[in-house]
């Protein structure tokens, strides 16, 4: 265990002497007075980052700021003692704000004559962290780690799932990724396996929907020599393959009942019995699973067992759908146009204004799949170092056209522009549908309150 000595340190001066952490020659500390003047610091290693204060209202905003931010250090607050102090339901229900904000722990700083007393706790605390959390870097404005990995997006639903991605690399818990088709579940399976201490053991990954029944218990279990006609020798299964790393099973909720049934097995008794053994084999495994399906309605329905759900469900993380972060689409176009560009060797390839407002209101019911495969089937068509218009666009976006031409002139906000091309896209799709909302909410993606709640929002009747 390497004892936490390098912290940041985000409150007042006053509070931080008061905390008696300057005192101690052990610490060393980095000041700070908010969270923003925390992020104009140049990277650097920490340990830890305590984020103290007397009113836990503003901590729990500070703490909500500094954890949504990929990599940031496992942070303790430190709650001074306030000049006009509450109940203690009051002072219950403020340690369990700052909980849930994100704090690995809550320290209730002493009178301000206990400087030495103060100090003690703090080691004390920090010392505790280092038995549970890695050391961390503090990230820079845009997290390169994610990028490298494959996951794009600076808008704030993408922080967050890169902040809870981060935090669930440092646990052992079960992590379940929900999001519809093409949000890109196993690249943040694949980034909490490298962010995480399994990172120089095995990644396994199996789609369990790719599988029927008979053979997916083969794949999982592996067999034992003679177990069926065929079986000629030996052959580990994913699950055995995966000892001491991490087992990633996409689409879980395809599963039967009967393998479900043996999946909770392995998760509780930590073996695995292959098809035509005898004996099982002890496994370490982290498990991780995704599905785009809702697995808590699957699992009231049901369809999928309540026991195993709670035992996947652990730490879940909900990846947003590409139209619920407009932000990045073009981010991510131009990702797939230098990754893509390459590989097709049609090298400064770019995309005219008019090909970014087609993507731009596009709703993208494929996701970031979609998107990749519109990138590729237009370099596909391009000339080397080609300015791409619509003409290289498919017909699923260049039939917006027509919406782009009624949006408002070029000089109104980008909001107005994708409002109006959206209520264009609405009436359509009414007129399409006969008028039957809940059909139109269907081929839209959304559900019947989202598409009741846009049409008030627009003014369509």
């Amino acid at each position: 265990m390497n004892p936490i000595r390098s912290i940041l340190w985000v409150g007042s001066a006053d509070g931080l002497a008061r905390s008696g952490g300057p005192q101690s020659p052990t610490l060393d500390i980095t000041w700070v007075r908010d969270v923003p003047a925390a992020y104009a610091l140049p990277p650097m290693t920490l340990d830890a980052a305590v984020v103290a204060g007397p009113a836990a209202e503003s901590l729990t905003k500070a703490i909500r700021e500094l954890v949504r931010r990929p990599g940031s250090p496992p942070i303790l607050a430190w709650l001074e003692p306030n000049p006009s102090p509450g109940s203690p339901d009051d002072e219950a229900r403020a340690i369990r704000s700052l909980l849930a904000a994100g704090a690995l722990d809550v320290l209730l700083g002493a009178s301000k004559g206990d400087a030495a007393g103060n100090a003690g706790a703090l080691l004390r605390r920090l010392d505790a962290f280092a038995k549970q959390q890695p050391t961390a870097r503090l990230p820079e404005e845009v997290s390169p780690q994610g990028a490298s990995l494959g996951i794009i997006g600076r808008s704030d639903a993408m922080r967050d799932v890169h902040a809870l991605a981060q935090r669930a690399a440092h646990s052992r818990a079960t992590v379940l990724l929900q999001g519809e088709t093409g949000t890109g579940k196993e690249l943040v399976g694949r980034l909490i396996h490298d962010l995480g201490d399994r990172r120089q053991a095995a990644y396994v990954a199996i789609n369990c929907a790719a599988f029927p029944e008979s053979l997916l218990e083969g794949e999982l279990f592996g067999h034992r020599k003679g177990a069926f006609t065929g079986a000629d020798r030996d052959r580990a299964g994913h699950i055995e393959r995966a000892h001491r790393g991490t087992l990633f099973l996409d689409e879980i909720a395809e599963t039967s009942a009967s393998l479900q049934a043996k999946l909770l097995r392995v998760l509780q008794e930590r073996e695995v019995l292959p098809v035509g053994g005898a004996r099982p084999r002890p496994v370490d495994i982290r498990v991780i699973t995704a599905t785009h399906r809702d697995l808590l309605a699957e699992t009231r329905a049901g369809r999928f067992r309540e026991d195993l759900y709670y035992r996947l469900a652990v730490f879940p993380i909900a990846l947003p759908p590409l139209r619920e972060r407009p932000s990045d689409i073009l981010e991510l176009a131009e990702h797939f146009l230098e990754r893509h560009g390459k590989r097709e060797q049609k090298p400064g390839c770019s995309l005219s204004a008019a090909a970014r407002r087609l993507l731009l209101a596009h709703p993208w019911p494929g996701n970031v799949r979609e998107l990749e495969n519109e990138i590729q089937r237009a370099l596909a068509l391009a000339e080397p170092g080609e300015r791409m218009g619509p003409r290289l666009l498919s017909d699923r976006l260049t039939g917006l056209l027509e919406a782009i031409a009624q949006a408002p002139p070029a000089e109104e906000n980008l909001q107005a522009s994708l409002s109006s091309i959206e209520a264009w896209l609405i009436r359509r799709a009414l007129e399409n549908n006969g008028g039957r909302r809940a059909l139109t909410a269907r081929k839209l993606g959304v559900t019947r309150e989202g598409l009741y709640k846009k049409m008030k929002r627009l003014g369509i009747g």
